[in-house]
């Protein structure tokens, strides 16, 4: 991997620590957009921009990972949240030869069930739903040898009761795949764009979930191994909770010094911005992943029980024509959250006959990925077809 682009990275970073605290939930609207959109995601800390493996759903981590490897690649999620809340995702892969680019759908809701609609004394008045949507459409396509760019178009909804919002975002994302080195760098500013209409036309429309992250990925040669760092909020440096407590020591008579010497918590500070990531391939079929990501641990931890707040893994069973994801993500002591995908070849599953020729349904493209995560798993994907 050049040095320059380690170099740029790093200057980057160091810029990026000028910006002033602040707090990263809770702030702004459409937060949803944040949420992984795959179990392969979650058990990666729940984002990802620099994962070169074959689901579709990076793609829409980092427009431009999509690529003609994915075609005709379906990606499908549905599962049930914390406290009855449902999540569904869909990501539809397809190239184009004609022009030259590769494009990516994405669908992603949110249900947050029935609530019960009550005065400020408990009187009911029936029910209310919520629920959140966003639709993308991103496109990507080759520089050179070894770098790709993408854009990607979202259009997000918000109904609250009776108070709705909608917004137009955009995503950027370059990847940078150094297959002789095994090296995979992405970088991608999410969520900039404008509201659409705001949740009180009266008030000033809420900020959206603007993030500019990094990510970084090393295959090794000789080990079925893969290790990643994903670096987020790079557009501001103090994203730590200001808790009063941590303010507060205990004086020789018992009671709290207001005016004890605060601590500068430089590290904390610093690894709230990183999810740290790995995966292994087990023989030809099974890929095991893990992650930690600090600042999940740090928000949602509790102090004296810890547990593995902040820790995801996931296992994944590829096959020729499917793939099956399984994530566990450790929010809070309390309980994990499951999660069950599917990444489905539609070109291998079913053909469509001489129309599938014209339309280029049953092509497929070589990948990247044959050089890099799994060139074994990738050998016996052509050897069945």
């Amino acid at each position: 991997m050049p040095k320059k682009i380690l170099y740029s990275i790093f200057v980057f970073c160091l810029a990026a620590t000028s910006a002033g605290a602040q707090v990263s939930g809770g702030q702004r609207a459409f937060e949803f957009l944040r949420l992984p959109n795959d179990p392969h995601v979650s058990a990666l800390g729940g984002m990802n921009v620099s994962n070169p493996d074959r689901n579709i759903a990076f793609a829409l981590q980092n427009p431009s990972l999509m690529r003609p490897g994915l075609h005709n690649t379906l990606g499908l999620n549905y599962n049930f949240y914390y406290s009855g809340v449902k999540a569904s995702n869909l990501q539809y892969g397809y190239h184009v030869p004609e022009i030259n680019t590769s494009f990516a759908l994405g669908v992603q809701y949110m249900n947050y069930g029935s609530f019960t609609q009550t005065d400020n004394i408990g009187n009911q008045y029936g029910d209310f739903k919520a629920n959140d949507y966003a639709i993308s459409l991103a496109g990507s396509r080759k520089y050179k040898e070894k770098w790709r760019y993408g854009v990607a178009l979202k259009y997000a909804h918000s109904s609250l009761y009776d108070k709705k919002a909608a917004a137009l975002l955009s995503d950027v994302g370059i990847t940078y795949m150094d297959t002789a080195n095994l090296w995979t760098v992405g970088v991608v500013a999410k969520n900039m764009g404008v509201t659409l209409q705001k949740y009180n036309p009266d008030n000033q429309a809420e900020p959206l979930p603007f993030d500019l992250q990094i990510g970084i990925s090393k295959r090794f040669k000789y080990v079925p191994l893969r290790l990643m760092a994903t670096i987020h909020h790079l557009y501001e440096w103090d994203i730590r909770y200001d808790n009063p407590a941590d303010a507060e020591t205990q004086n020789v008579f018992n009671g709290n010094d207001s005016n004890a010497k605060q601590k500068n918590y430089f590290a904390d500070k610093l690894f709230r911005h990183f999810i740290f990531g790995a995966e292994f391939l087990l023989g030809k079929r099974i890929l095991v992943s893990a992650s930690y990501n600090h600042m999940r641990r740090k928000e949602l931890a509790i102090a004296d029980k810890p547990a593995l707040s902040g820790f995801a893994f996931g296992i994944g069973l590829h096959l020729n024509k499917f793939r099956v994801q399984y994530a566990r993500s450790h929010y809070h002591v309390s309980g994990a959250y499951n999660e069950i995908g599917f990444n489905i070849s539609l070109n291998k599953l079913f053909g469509i006959g001489k129309t599938g020729d014209k339309i280029h349904w049953n092509a497929t493209y070589p990948d990247w990925e044959m050089t890099t995560i799994a060139p074994t798993l990738e050998a016996a994907d052509v050897s069945e077809n």
